[in-house]
């Protein structure tokens, strides 16, 4: 009987929210995980209890990021299926106050980080016939004021799904992406929004939620899985809304 390596997933920002939750479930699932963040704590904590999931500190902007990410899990499992790329970075950037620095820090992280990432993945996920999955945001899919570049990074991203996806096809690559909605993570934290913003932020998401309430990590956690499953085979290109509706509403 033929022996069937574990796969091999790469999860970038994988300290908290939806990326602790992906890591964590592949690796509940038997796959060799390794955890990508730029903080120890975080990643320590997604690992702990998870002796499936390797933890690595890197930067997925930096200018040596992608391709030390994806060297690491070669030279340390021999292979790599599924690359996720999650990290993102959110800002308050109404238009009428906009800087340079936070477009600039939006594009590095949510759009060219993952351009350069997949490129560096690229051979390796031709070789074992893998799953690129970008997670970006059912925000995308509609309007998000006074975030408006944040959604259009991620806008970008699902255009992005759909183009590697018919390049990629011969290859035996398949590209999908996961658009969540309102979904419990720190994403408020980071932006630096105080408890105030960030309840008024929620408010506005759940009068646009048709489902009533805000969505957990894992629920988009498992929605990355599936489609990175075998019986998925025939799946590309697609992005699937988590989001309780709000999309279609």
């Amino acid at each position: 009987m033929e022996h069937t390596p574990p796969r091999v997933v790469v999860v970038t920002g994988a300290g908290t929210g939806i990326g602790r939750a992906t890591a964590r479930g592949f690796g509940r699932d038997g796959a060799r995980v390794v955890a990508v963040g730029r903080r120890d704590a975080p990643l320590a904590a997604t690992a702990a209890g998870h002796p499936l999931v390797t933890p690595l500190v890197a930067d997925v902007t930096a200018v040596d990021g992608p391709d030390r990410i994806i060297r690491y899990a070669l030279d340390r499992f021999g292979r790599l299926d599924v690359l996720v790329n999650n990290a993102g970075v959110a800002g308050a950037t109404p238009l009428d106050g906009i800087r340079a620095d936070q477009v600039g820090r939006q594009l590095a992280t949510n759009l060219v980080a993952p351009v350069l990432l997949a490129g560096a993945a690229l051979p390796a996920l031709t070789a074992s016939r893998g799953v690129l999955v970008n997670v970006t945001t059912a925000v995308g899919q509609r309007g998000w004021p006074g975030s408006s570049v944040y959604a259009a990074t991620k806008a970008a991203l699902d255009s992005l799904t759909r183009s590697w996806a018919v390049e990629l096809a011969a290859r035996g690559v398949r590209v999908v992406a996961v658009a969540p909605g309102a979904v419990d993570t720190p994403i408020g934290e980071h932006q630096g929004l105080t408890p105030q913003q960030r309840d008024g932020v929620r408010r506005w998401q759940l009068a646009r939620t048709p489902a009533g309430r805000i969505g957990r990590p894992e629920e988009v956690a498992w929605a990355i899985q599936q489609l990175c499953a075998p019986e998925a085979a025939f799946v590309t290109g697609v992005v699937l809304p988590v989001d309780g509706g709000a999309v279609v509403a």
